[in-house]
């Protein structure tokens, strides 16, 4: 019997501590976000967009940055899941979009920098 409770606790847990893994940590986003500084800034718009306030925007909006027309006419805005895919593969995401990062492909990274960008509002 103390193996079936044990089992179904187990089981209850799994999914949660898979959510937490998902959710990312934004202090080590912030360290993942380093090689991202060469084009974007929080507050100004550089070679890349401002990101300040990014996620929650509609995509290729912030005023003042000359956007691609495929981003602009992309109707996304910027929640986890496409920030997610975007940051992937920003040339699968929305192809003929003008940023040539080539996409950050590990998945804890992805979240990591995701839940950092989340605190930049």
């Amino acid at each position: 019997m103390r193996h079936l409770i044990l089992g179904a606790a187990l089981a209850l847990l799994l999914p949660l501590s898979a959510q937490a893994q998902e959710a990312g940590d934004a202090a080590a986003g912030e360290k993942a976000f380093a090689p991202c500084k060469a084009c974007h800034a929080f507050g100004k718009n550089g070679v890349g967009p401002d990101l300040k306030g990014v996620v929650g925007r509609k995509a290729g909006a912030h005023e003042g940055y000359n956007y691609s027309a495929a981003l602009k006419g992309s109707g996304i805005t910027w929640d986890e899941a496409n920030l997610k895919e975007w940051l992937k593969d920003p040339k699968a995401k929305v192809p003929g979009n003008k940023m040539v990062y080539p996409g950050l492909k590990d998945d804890k990274k992805l979240a990591d920098v995701i839940a950092y960008l989340g605190t930049q509002k």
